[in-house]
């Protein structure tokens, strides 16, 4: 066995700096505002943070060099705290189901509704045939290319959440739409010929386009995949969809749920080369407990027994909390984590979800601690083999 070593990585968001929020609203900044682009550019190491801090004390700024300021500052704090594989925290995103909307045709807005973490969106409607207006992430991966340091994994939406978070007014006949008058079997249908096709005509392009561009890493986000049990087959035939034949490392992020629903259904999912889940949030803060006090992780082994054998992306940061978990904690989770599993060389390690509605001090605390706890990980796992030889 060789020398064990877990790679890091982020899962995709982070919180917008107020500086950013602010101009993007079109409103004044307060002293304290530029004092947090001031600071933490310094922590950070943002280079020529001084020339932000310069455009923020003017009266005009223009959104979107702010925005690129942003991706680069959440750039550097990831690459600051040791996080091996980064993205810049959605910074020149509006949010995740309207920005991919607002890149595409065949969708009209129906209005706002709340999302199950108590934020707001924009739900739209498909009311006729789905494609791409213009792929939506290459002037970002560009950028961000440019600026940074450490290697890059690329966050988007999946056809499945897109599906599920909108309404269909298009494949869905109208009796179904206004409540009655269909089985469920012909609203499965409706939701799977609604997925497919943002699958084939919105998410596909926009990969090919990212891989031309040099992609190598892309997370599909699939917040939504188990909104209905009875549709997991259409979300992984829209991830099959979405990814075969392209030439690169495919994942995705399935947010807190039930992990136990996605079997059997993803036994068919052999594209996905990692799986990112959550599980700090089913976790004791305690140091030292017993496998009692960590419920849940024992599906954790239906993804080690998958016959194509991907790897699994372990949260061990509850990203509900500012409670900044201990490097030691984060060590046990991994130990724990990789005891169950039974194989560490196919273990990754990152935060439960996005780390949007954390401060960038306890995102960056957490995520230091991560790195360090992951350190830690390592070093036991590589004395116990020693010891067994």
């Amino acid at each position: 066995m060789s020398e064990v070593t877990f790679l890091t990585h982020e899962v995709g968001s982070l919180a917008k700096p107020p500086w950013l929020v602010k101009t993007s609203a079109g409103k004044p900044l307060e002293e304290s505002d530029v004092e947090h682009a001031r600071s933490w550019g310094e922590k950070a190491g943002v280079e020529d943070h001084e020339q932000l801090v310069e455009l923020l004390q003017q009266e005009e700024r223009d959104a979107d060099e702010v925005a690129r300021w942003a991706s680069k500052y959440c750039v550097r704090l990831q690459e600051s705290a040791g996080v091996d594989v980064i993205w810049d925290g959605e910074q020149q995103r509006s949010e995740m189901y309207a920005w991919a909307v607002a890149h595409s045709n065949g969708f009209e807005p129906r209005g706002t509704v709340r999302s199950f973490d108590n934020k707001y969106y924009s739900k739209s409607a498909a009311t006729g045939p789905v494609s791409l207006a213009e792929p939506y992430h290459n002037e970002e991966f560009s950028f961000l290319q440019s600026v940074a340091r450490h290697d890059l994994k690329i966050p988007i939406t999946g056809a499945y959440t897109l599906a599920v978070w909108s309404y269909d007014e298009h494949h869905l006949p109208k009796e179904g739409r206004l409540g009655g008058g269909l089985s469920r079997k012909d609203e499965v249908e409706a939701r799977r010929e609604l997925t497919l096709d943002i699958a084939r005509n919105i998410i596909r392009p926009n990969l090919e386009a990212l891989i031309g561009l040099g992609a190598t890493w892309i997370q599909i986000d699939e917040p939504g995949a188990s909104t209905e049990e009875d549709e997991l087959d259409v979300f992984v035939e829209s991830f099959n969809v979405s990814v075969e034949g392209l030439d690169c490392m495919f994942s995705t992020h399935l947010c807190f749920s039930d992990y136990d629903l996605f079997f059997p259904a993803i036994e068919g999912m052999s594209g996905c080369r990692q799986y990112c889940v959550g599980f700090a949030n089913y976790d004791t803060r305690e140091l030292g407990t017993s496998a009692a006090d960590r419920p849940g992780y024992e599906v954790i082994s239906k993804w080690r027994d998958l016959q194509y054998d991907p790897i699994l992306g372990l949260g061990v940061l509850d990203i509900h909390t500012d409670f900044v978990e201990p490097p030691e904690l984060v060590r046990d989770r991994i130990l724990y984590a990789a005891e169950v599993f039974g194989d560490p060389e196919r273990i990754h390690v990152c935060p439960d979800c996005g780390l949007r509605t954390r401060s960038w001090d306890v995102a960056y605390d957490k995520l230091r601690n991560m790195v360090e706890g992951t350190r830690l990980a390592e070093q036991a796992l590589n004395r116990a083999h020693a010891g067994a030889r």
